[in-house]
Order: structure tokens, then sequence, then C-alpha cells
């Protein structure tokens, strides 16, 4: 079998909503890194999040920050960062309007003040939409990775995440910023709970495309994984894609292939029909 370059989305697809990684999805990379393919991730975390999850396998490397970063085997290949000026500008936009919002960087991602009272109905929701059991008055803890009290004018923003008031936030923010990527993220439905601006023309299937090219690798042989619509471009810049059964509707239209749910053994069945492990 020729090997293949496998890209994983991370939350819904290797690790599910509450952050827990299956056993099964586990050995299946194990499995499939010896079989002699190379796993990548390919996430809108940065690395600072990815780290923070403490997995004990290896990987082939990773793309972060929905494309803005491609690392293979510890070297950095491409990073692309928002300027100062563009920081500055996103940071006093936000402040003006009292809109709570965090900065995604490598070496941390870092919240304004306000963020873990203002964030809680998002976090809440955005773990309810994607099916986690969440106690009446529970109240999620921030991370260990989100950091407070910085300086927020940093040269080394991968994005920024900030929580909609409505949508009318996004749309704001798509004339605000024309020279800024925005899209929104969030729960069941993909619903927006979230807005984002990141670097222009900069998504998940460029960075496939950096990578592949820098390990001297085709495109047909790329085997993409997903459960949600930004990772629509990413299906298309491979030969093959799959989605998880917990997928949403219009990513799962998208792909080549539709597997089960996370939680239930979606990314080893996965592997299994497509061969890549016994």
């Amino acid at each position: 079998m020729t090997k293949k370059i496998i890209f994983l989305d991370v939350d819904g697809t290797l690790i599910d909503y509450e952050q827990k990684l299956p056993s099964s999805a586990r050995q299946a990379v194990i499995d499939a890194r010896k079989n002699g393919h190379r796993v990548y991730i390919c996430t809108g975390c940065s690395r600072a999040e990815i780290d923070s999850k403490h997995w004990d396998f290896e990987l082939d490397g990773m793309i972060g920050g929905d494309g803005a970063y491609v690392e293979d085997h510890g070297k950095v290949i491409m990073h692309q960062r928002l300027t100062e000026e563009q920081v500055r500008h996103v940071v006093d936009w936000c402040t003006e309007r009292g809109i709570i919002f965090r900065e995604e960087c490598n070496s941390g991602m870092y919240i304004c003040d306000g963020y873990e009272e203002g964030s809680l109905q998002a976090r809440i929701a955005y773990m309810k939409g994607k099916g986690a059991d969440v106690p009446e008055g529970y109240r999620p803890p921030l991370p260990s990775h989100m950091i407070s009290g910085a300086n927020m004018i940093r040269d080394d923003v991968n994005k920024f995440s900030f929580v909609l008031r409505s949508y009318q936030d996004h749309l704001d923010s798509i004339k605000e910023f024309p020279d800024l990527k925005a899209g929104t993220w969030g729960g069941v439905g993909e619903a927006a709970l979230y807005g984002d601006l990141g670097v222009k023309n900069i998504n998940k299937a460029h960075a496939i495309n950096v990578l592949l090219d820098y390990i001297h690798a085709d495109a047909k042989d790329a085997i993409a994984f997903g459960d949600a619509k930004v990772d629509i471009p990413m299906f298309e810049c491979c030969g093959y894609s799959v989605a998880m059964g917990n997928a949403g509707k219009e990513c799962k239209e998208a792909a080549d292939y539709i597997t089960d749910d996370i939680n239930e053994d979606g990314l080893a069945n996965a592997f299994r029909h497509l061969g890549l492990i016994d």
C-alpha cells in the first residue's frame, strides 16, 4: 500500500468535546505510524493548547491556528502571525465595545480582563452543543494555558477569538477588519458562539499544501479527517476525506466517507476501512 499522509482535526475528531482521547483512536494513530504512514494534526488550536493535552504518543507534526502554523518533526515550516498594528486594532475595537476576547499564540492563550466570567455562558453552550453532559450550575474552569494579566499588544498572535454578544458582532468585524480573515465557530449545528480573526488568505488547505510541498508528497496520497465546516477546505485539497459520525451536515456532505461517532471508535474504524491499520 502506498504510504499515506493523514491529517486529523482535533476537537471532535481525535478527541471528544470533553477533551477525552478514545483509547481506540490513540492506538489507531500509533499503529498507522508503525505501518509507515505519516500522521499530522490539523487544528484551529495553537501550539500551547496542543502541548497542554499531554498526549503520550508521537505525531509527525502539526498544522495549527487554522493554518497559520506548520511544523514537521519539530521543525517550523511556516508561521504567519498578525502584525502588532493589527493586534492593537483588534484589542482596541473589542475593548471599546466591551467584547470579551482572547489571543491565541504558540506561547499561550492570553485572555482579556473579565474573560472567565464573560465567556462562561459561551463555554457552557459550546460544551452542551457538542454533546457534553454539563450539570446544572457547573462552571467549567479555564485551562492552564489561558493566561491573564499579560500585555495584550503582542507580536506572536496567530488569531483572536471573541465572544459574540450577537451575530452582528461578526458582521461588524468583517467590515472593521478587511485585512483579516473573519469567521465564526460554536455549538450545535455550528451555531455561532464566537467570532475569530486571523491572517488573511490562510486556512487548513493552504497549510496542507505548504507541508505536502515540503515533504515532497502528492495530495492524492493525503487523507483528511474532520467534523466541522472549517474542515471542508482541508477535504477539498486532499485525495480522500472522512467525516466523523458526529460531524455537522455540511461537513458530511463534503466528505468521501462518513465513519462512526468519535466515541464509537469512529477514527479507528475509518483507519481500518481505509487499510491504514489491520
